[in-house]
């Protein structure tokens, strides 16, 4: 893990040293910030995780989402998901797998100061964001953190995975030879991959693999904690949100009018119920 140190936000400040942690004896090289805020609320920390082919400065600082959990006076941790932004591209597609990114999370907000939940210590523990692909990781991570993990806000949900039914070959195949590729949301995530210049594509297509190999099943361990499930009204790929509340015992749901799986995160809206949502005991 390293963090480095970039000016100061409009509303905190951003510190870093040089460091690494291993999980299982490797350096997964994730790219994290930690940023404080200027007036502290006292509340545990936040960690914003990202989605497929974004990074946490696409989605959680040009968004503006970080400076308004600032403004809320909460401590922040953006990380860079293995082959995303500034993280590195590992060549071992078992370093893409979400059971080894989880680990890697947990060892990075052990890194970072993120301690066990304490009774009457609200500064204990750690809440979540995740969006689209993170909103998977964040609900996994929740599940099998309980001891840890306090609140959750999953942003841009679903039931299904859909990394999970990419067509892997399809896809190799359209960027060696530009064959078309004839699935239309392998299409759509691949137009998205390579929307970002920057975006590594072999790296990100090393997570699809990984991904395809661990299928999310949201059944397979729910998370007992209190949940926000936020999603546009006109995002087809949280089509399934109502299933996935159904599953948790202490989920609550909102739509934001008007917004899709792209535009959702730049929502005030959001912004505020999450906010609102994170500060509740």
């Amino acid at each position: 893990m390293s963090e480095t140190t970039q000016p100061a936000a409009a509303h905190g400040r951003h510190y870093g040293t040089s460091s690494a942690h291993t999980v299982e004896g490797t350096d997964p090289h994730l790219h994290v910030e930690v940023h404080e805020p200027e007036h502290d609320a006292g509340l545990r920390p936040i960690l914003l995780l990202h989605g497929f082919a974004s990074n946490s400065a696409l989605n959680w600082v040009d968004s503006g989402w970080l400076n308004a959990l600032l403004t809320a006076g909460r401590r922040i941790i953006l990380v860079d998901l293995p082959g995303h932004g500034r993280s590195s591209a590992p060549d071992d597609v078992d370093a893409y797998s979400p059971s080894r990114i989880r680990a890697d999370l947990l060892q990075l907000a052990t890194d970072v100061g993120a301690r066990p939940l304490r009774n009457g210590d609200p500064a204990s523990g750690l809440d979540l964001v995740g969006y689209s692909f993170g909103s998977r990781l964040a609900w996994e991570f929740a599940a099998t953190q309980p001891e840890l993990v306090h609140r959750v806000v999953l942003g841009g949900p679903s039931s299904t995975d859909p990394l999970a039914a990419f067509d892997l070959a399809a896809a190799t195949n359209y960027l060696a030879t530009g064959t078309p590729i004839a699935d239309e949301s392998t299409a759509s995530l691949l137009r998205m991959a390579q929307a970002l210049p920057a975006n590594n594509i072999f790296a990100l297509l090393a997570l699809v693999e990984a991904v395809s190999s661990e299928p999310f099943d949201p059944a397979e361990a729910i998370p007992n904690q209190p949940l926000l499930l936020i999603a546009g009204d006109r995002d087809e790929r949280a089509s399934t949100m109502d299933a996935l509340a159904a599953l948790a015992p202490h989920a609550q749901q909102q739509e934001i009018r008007g917004r899709n799986h792209i535009n959702v995160v730049t929502s005030r809206a959001f912004k505020t119920a999450a906010i609102e949502f994170l500060a509740a005991d």
